[in-house]
């Protein structure tokens, strides 16, 4: 049979063709027939421009021809022998990437069944979700902590609705788009800044008693704003980076990190230490979809476009020029 699968043929070229499968999953595998796609919009269009220096991970990584995506949510169509557990008719999360169709083993940590309370819309975030839960448990909050977060994309969106659940006491937002802060603040964000880091110093101190924040979240991914980031944290504060520059060496410190021992963490998907070893990529998901189905979180708001796959090579084209009005993008089979 054929799936239609979304490639990266080389630099800047996206199409839509069409790949063999097996008509039938094989012995302890399932077929799924895909509902929606979630873009994650840094990673797929760092794959796309290719703009990479050697040496970075991105840079061994990103090799054409390259399959984009990471978020799908599918139906099951069919069920091989040895499997247990799956049923057809169940809907999966699951991380392979923007295709019609998709064999998939059991078991496997990337699949995750989703609950009925909880929308395709919902639960196509739920890759992530896991990937900016992960950063929120290694900064390790307190209640009544305040919290900066850089940059309103999918990933700063999520971080946001995570420290509200928190209880932090301010949880501030800075982007140079007005929409995505007002989007922040719809979902639990106290305080938001439009502009450049570099200047919403006045903002956090105005916000935090003159204390500055005691977390600052780096969401952007793009090597400038590290720089900015450092001296937002209070003394002995923290600063997270989220984001994962394709150019890392144009990354710099400030003073800041030793004269006032700010603590800086890199994360990165879905590693966690083994402090945290409990919490596996599966139980982080399952725990993202608890929140949705008591409406804790809320995310299919978060969408602000949807597109067919055959727009592909538009809808990345489009992107690569201007994301400013994009945060949740979806591709509907």
């Amino acid at each position: 049979m054929k799936s239609k699968t979304i490639i990266f043929t080389d630099k800047e070229q996206a199409e839509l063709i069409e790949i063999d499968l097996p008509d039938e999953p094989g012995p302890g595998e399932f077929m799924i027939r895909t509902r929606v796609t979630l873009m994650s919009m840094g990673t797929e269009l760092a794959c796309y421009k290719a703009d990479s220096e050697v040496g970075s991970h991105w840079h061994g990584w990103v090799k054409y021809p390259f399959f984009p995506g990471y978020s799908c949510v599918g139906e099951v169509i069919k069920v091989g022998v040895e499997v247990e557990n799956i049923s057809i008719g169940d809907r999966i999360f699951h991380t392979t990437s923007h295709r019609e169709y998709a064999n998939l083993p059991i078991p496997s940590d990337q699949v995750v069944k989703v609950p009925m309370e909880v929308s395709d819309d919902e639960a196509v975030w739920s890759k992530l979700a896991t990937i900016t839960q992960t950063a929120v448990r290694q900064a390790e909050h307190a209640m009544g902590d305040t919290a900066l977060v850089i940059g309103l994309g999918p990933i700063g969106q999520l971080v946001t609705q995570y420290l509200r659940l928190l209880g932090l006491s301010e949880i501030l937002v800075v982007d140079q788009v007005s929409s995505r802060i007002d989007l922040a603040l719809a979902h639990g964000a106290t305080a938001g800044f439009q502009g450049s880091a570099a200047n919403a110093r006045d903002f956090v101190l105005e916000y935090t008693d003159g204390r500055l924040a005691d977390t600052v979240y780096d969401a952007t991914g793009h090597f400038s704003v590290l720089p900015l980031a450092l001296p937002l944290a209070k003394q002995y504060g923290t600063v997270i980076l989220l984001g994962d520059s394709p150019h890392p060496s144009k990354q710099h410190l400030t003073p800041d990190l030793l004269t006032r021992q700010i603590r800086l963490i890199g994360t990165h998907n879905e590693s966690l230490p083994p402090s945290h070893s409990y919490w596996t990529p599966i139980r982080q998901q399952r725990l993202f979809l608890r929140y949705l189905k008591r409406k804790q979180m809320k995310v299919a708001g978060l969408i602000t476009h949807r597109y067919n796959p055959s727009q592909a090579s538009q809808v990345y084209q489009q992107l690569n020029q201007d994301r400013s009005d994009s945060i949740g993008i979806v591709f509907e089979w």
